[in-house]
């Protein structure tokens, strides 16, 4: 069992404070301090004591300068030069964030994420770099273009005879006599029905009352070089008919999925793409609350640090 090391005053080195050397701004009368990081820290007083004085118009202003110190000489023209606050030396400073004593929010759900809209760029940040995995197999969600598709297949069933698919129903109740019919005028001869083939026929339905998958067979062949350019074509076909996702077939009936858009490879359960709405917690189509919030970017996006 692994033990777990206490840190003791003497671990803990200058890099673990912010420190504050001759703070002389306002009514400030030469003060040095030491902050510790990664705390919560509360400055306290008398009105006049100087509190605003070493947090705002010292700390934060002196962090504010030295970002802005940051950026190129082209875009320094465009901001108005901050000054150095009357202080000898701060170290130890790292980006800052300020809230104002006085918001005009009055929202009791504000966090200092949504005050500073932080919260709007990692919900930005997250939609368009999250990994996405499946609830029901753990797997990442794959998205494949029409030629990595393509080569997939032409890897993985090489020489094998396959049914090229394309799922129009999936876990439904229905007769589905309209859509066979439909089907029929399209000049598809057969579909695949809760796994098995069966041609189309005139006034053909299911059983209304079962739960029923649907998949047309655009087309059956058997996977070659010599037939990349129909295979490639019948892929086109299948994508277009169910909306980016498509199912391979083999001889013994096994599927495998493939989509255009996130989708789990083992189950072919599929995701919207990730939007910034997904992660909000005031957005109908985000987590119900900040705890799922959260949850989702851990489970989503990767653990933040």
């Amino acid at each position: 069992m692994a033990r777990v090391k206490k840190t003791s005053s003497e671990d803990i080195t200058d890099k673990d404070f912010i420190e504050v050397f001759g703070a002389r701004e306002h009514n400030l009368k030469n003060i040095d301090i030491k902050i510790p990081k990664n705390k919560l820290v509360v400055f306290t007083g008398v009105s006049g004591s100087g509190k605003s004085s070493l947090a705002f118009d010292t700390i934060y202003n002196e962090g504010q300068r030295r970002y802005m110190e940051s950026f190129s000489a082209y875009a320094r023209q465009f901001v108005v030069d901050m000054e150095r606050p009357d202080v000898d030396k701060i170290t130890g400073l790292s980006p800052v964030i300020s809230i104002e004593q006085k918001t005009t929010s009055k929202n009791p759900r504000s966090t200092v994420g949504t005050i500073t809209e932080i919260y709007d760029f990692m919900r930005l940040l997250f939609a368009r770099t999250g990994e996405a995995s499946s609830y029901v197999s753990g797997e990442k969600m794959e998205r494949m273009s029409e030629d990595q598709i393509l080569k997939t297949i032409n890897e993985k069933f090489d020489g094998q005879p396959v049914n090229i698919l394309a799922p129009v129903v999936k876990a439904r109740k229905g007769h589905y006599r309209e859509l066979f019919e439909q089907i029929r005028k399209q000049g598809y001869l057969k579909v695949w029905i809760d796994g098995a083939i069966a041609d189309v026929e005139p006034k053909m339905q299911l059983d209304r009352y079962k739960i029923h998958d649907i998949d047309i067979v655009v087309d059956r062949l058997v996977v070659s070089e010599a037939d990349s350019k129909r295979l490639y074509t019948s892929i086109q076909a299948a994508l277009k008919i169910a909306k980016g996702i498509i199912r391979i077939g083999d001889k013994d009936n096994n599927v495998a999925y493939y989509s255009k858009y996130l989708m789990d490879p083992i189950s072919g359960i599929s995701y919207d793409e990730p939007q910034p709405n997904t992660f909000s917690f005031n957005s109908p189509y985000g987590p119900f609350d900040k705890s799922q919030w959260l949850a989702s970017i851990f489970g989503v996006a990767g653990a933040v640090g």
